[in-house]
Formats: structure tokens, sequence, C-alpha cells
């Protein structure tokens, strides 16, 4: 784990820690009150994750497809009890099962791209909902936060 990434994502776990994520719209709505897309904190996290991801420090392991990920944080390495994950997306990932919910802070890294439909910015999936991770008209660096760091993957079961 990096220090100094754990150190940058600070702000954006603590917006995370602090949502409800029952109420995704609502939850929405503060984690964009709290830590905004195009405020300057978002914009000089982009540009500290996309020199990351350029570096090898993040988005090192390769998924299905396009897809890299990787982890900068289990749940029990902060003091907000979330797992901290990276991934560099186009098309789609992985069906899985958030038991907890899942907080996800998207980043247009080039196109028109949209996560599960939703534009860049925060997109948050209520407790025991389930989908396929899908980026289309683009790639997004995406960093999701898990409660408990708990996730199900159903094709493994």
């Amino acid at each position: 784990m990096s220090a100094g990434l754990l150190d940058l994502m600070a702000a954006p776990l603590a917006a995370a820690a602090a949502v409800d994520p029952t109420d995704p719209a609502a939850a929405v709505a503060d984690l964009e009150a709290a830590f905004p897309l195009h405020g300057p904190e978002c914009t000089a996290l982009r540009a500290a994750l996309l020199a990351a991801v350029e570096e090898g420090a993040i988005c090192d392991r390769q998924g299905k497809g396009d897809i890299r990920y990787s982890r900068l944080s289990r749940p029990d390495e902060n003091e907000h009890g979330m797992s901290i994950d990276f991934v560099w997306m186009s098309g789609s990932g992985i069906d899985h099962i958030h038991p907890r919910g899942e907080i996800n802070l998207c980043l247009k890294v080039d196109g028109d791209p949209r996560f599960d439909d939703a534009p860049e910015g925060w997109v948050v999936f209520e407790p025991d909902s389930r989908h396929v991770p899908t980026v289309e008209g683009g790639r997004m660096l995406i960093a999701y936060f898990l409660p408990g760091g708990a996730v199900v993957w159903p094709d493994a079961l």
C-alpha cells in the first residue's frame, strides 16, 4: 500500500464512509457536496491517479479483456473500514453482488464514457445490489469503496 496514495484518497474515502448507500440518489448528492467532481481537490486527485496509472503504481493487474485493476487498502488498513480499489476500464467486467453497497468515483479518461449508464462522477449501488460493471463510450478510471470490503462473486460460488 502506498502511503502517499492513501493520503490522496483520504477525503473521498471519508466522504464515501459518511453516506448511507441504502438511498443511492441521496448518497450521490451528499458525495458531490462533500467532494465535488469538478472541485479543485478532485481535479488534483484525477491528475495524481492518472500519473499513478502511468507509473504502474495502480491498475497494474490484468483483468478481463482490456481491464486493469488494483487494491490500495483493505478495510482493516484505514480508519473507515472500507476497501479502496481502482479499475481502469472500458467494456464489461465481472458479475458481482454488493452485500453492503458500493460507492464509486468514476473519472473520465477518454471518449464520452458512461459507467452502467451513468456519466463521470459519483455512482452508488445499494446493499445487495448486483451488476456486471460496464463502461461504454470510452474509458474510465474508477475508484471504488466497499464497506467492510464486502463483495460476492457469484460465478466463484
